[in-house]
């Protein structure tokens, strides 16, 4: 009985390490640049929505560090026309 509910505890994806046993490839460390620069809309469009919202960590693959430049970047961007607020319609 207690070998069973330690299989199925251990099959469980439930606490412990999320995230360690497969490793994402960063999209980031692609672009070859060591800080995110607002001037670059190229960089700034692939981690946009069609609606034109930032894409989360998950789904972009950055780092936190890397994330924060990002939402700066893009948010200085669009404080000076570079970039829209919202997605084209």
């Amino acid at each position: 009985m207690a070998r069973a509910r330690e299989q199925s505890n251990s099959g469980s994806r439930r606490g412990g390490r999320r995230g360690q046993d497969r490793t994402r490839p960063r999209k980031y460390t692609r672009v070859n640049a060591e800080t995110v620069d607002y001037k670059d809309l190229n960089l700034l469009r692939r981690f946009l929505s069609d609606k034109g919202k930032t894409r989360g960590r998950r789904v972009t693959g950055l780092s936190r560090r890397h994330q924060a430049q990002l939402s700066v970047a893009v948010k200085r961007a669009r404080e000076i026309a570079l970039l829209p607020y919202v997605g084209e319609r």
